[in-house]
Parts: C-alpha cells; structure tokens; sequence
C-alpha cells in the first residue's frame, strides 16, 4: 500500500464500518518517538524535503524531520519563519 520509506509503511490497519455500512480498511493511529536532533536554525530558503536531501541525502525522509519535532498535520510551519530553530534527527 505504501512505499517502503513511508512513514506508514509499517503502521498497523484495522477495519471499520462507516455510517452507511461499508468496510474500509484505515490506518491507526500513529504516535511520534520521542527522538532528540542536532538544532537547525531556519533560513529564509529551507523546506523540509531539502533539509532531508541535504541531511540524509533522501528528500523523501522529510517525515523524520518532521516527526522529531511532533509536526504531524502542518510539517511545513516548521520552515515557515526564518529564525526558528528545528532539531534534525540522526540518520
């Protein structure tokens, strides 16, 4: 269902009935590790996917940046004001 460097490759699925009767197969939900980082102070350039690239040389490991600072539904606030310090977990 999901590639294997997903952040939900491995996370569990339950079925549920919806209101008008069907089953649909949905996620779980999933919790963020506690994961400490190497601070980065935001610049007025910097997006998460970059950040990635540059740090783990996978733009698609994004969602590790993204975790280690407990940004599940606005990942992008994170590299919204320059200035602002985010933690870059290690590989």
């Amino acid at each position: 269902m999901f590639l294997d460097n997903s952040r939900y490759a491995k996370q569990p699925t339950a079925d549920v009935t919806t209101p008008d009767g069907r089953t649909v197969t949905a996620l779980t939900l999933r919790t963020l590790p506690a994961v400490s980082g190497n601070p980065h102070t935001v610049l007025d350039q910097d997006r998460l996917d970059l950040l990635a690239s540059d740090t783990y040389s996978d733009p698609t490991k994004f969602w590790h940046v993204a975790d280690a600072n407990t940004a599940l539904d606005a990942a992008r606030e994170l590299t919204a004001e320059p200035g602002d310090t985010l933690n870059l977990p290690p590989t």
